[in-house]
């Protein structure tokens, strides 16, 4: 029998570790992809055996890095989803922007995953398959990392841009869109800042930041035969950001209002 195989990219960070346990409860393999080889193997060892957790470096903003992990699965099995969750921010702000932190955001944030769609093209051609672009509530409002937040923008229309034109070849295309999500980067926030997450938390009406499972139970909801008919989607996975922060709604009840 034929394998089913899952490519998650940036895997050897906390979201992508987490999209990668999940994915195997649906997969035979699920394969992690990392600029950072041996995190990679280090998660993947963690996860399971290594015939069902295969670890791989790549470098997803060349095209000859991923050419190399094409010809890694090519006779391992049907890849059946492909997971864009590679990304970075750098600058804060537009004006600490330079062009080569604008280049590079977008060269990792939304180039990789159009790099990667088209190099699994075929392989996704002939499963039917699904893409799940990991994108960002900065890449729906304003949160600051311009460079960033104007790749993930792109990336929610490379999402439709897919869904579009390639759903009469089977494939669905969507997006998830985390907003801050509890991870390595944010404990050592919280290491300088005991209260990081107590100052977080009040802009979102659950109360609560993103765990990476949370993120993980999306995606394989959205790779998944339950959502058969969804494509060209953008789901939130904020606790509530984008429907409104409960700060502003807090301050603007207690106002009074002519």
């Amino acid at each position: 029998m034929t394998k089913s195989i899952a490519i998650v990219t940036g895997a050897a960070g906390d979201i992508g570790a987490a999209i990668a346990a999940r994915l195997a409860d649906d997969h035979d393999v699920v394969l992690l992809a990392d600029i950072d080889a041996a995190g990679a193997s280090a998660v993947a060892s963690k996860l399971g055996p290594d015939d069902r957790f295969v670890a791989a470096g790549c470098d997803v903003t060349s095209e000859a890095s991923i050419a190399e992990l094409v010809r890694c699965v090519a006779n391992a099995g049907v890849v059946r989803t492909l997971v864009n969750n590679a990304g970075a921010a750098r600058a804060t702000s537009l004006h600490e922007t330079t062009p080569e932190i604008w280049r590079a955001d977008n060269a990792l944030n939304l180039e990789a995953a159009f790099l990667c769609f088209r190099a699994f093209e075929p392989m996704l051609k002939a499963s039917k398959g699904s893409v799940v672009n990991i994108a960002s509530v900065n890449g729906m409002n304003v949160f600051g990392h311009p460079a960033y937040s104007a790749a993930k923008a792109g990336l929610l229309h490379f999402t439709r841009l897919v869904a579009v034109e390639y759903g009469k070849f089977g494939i669905r295309s969507n997006a998830v869109a985390p907003g801050t999500v509890k991870t390595q980067a944010w404990e050592k926030r919280a290491a300088a800042n005991p209260n990081v997450f107590e100052e977080a938390r009040r802009w979102y009406p659950l109360q609560r930041v993103v765990d990476p499972q949370d993120v993980a139970n999306a995606v394989a909801f959205l790779a998944g035969p339950l959502a058969a008919a969804i494509s060209g989607v953008c789901l939130p996975v904020d606790c509530g950001l984008t429907a409104g922060q409960a700060e502003l709604a807090r301050t603007f009840s207690q106002s009074e209002h002519y």
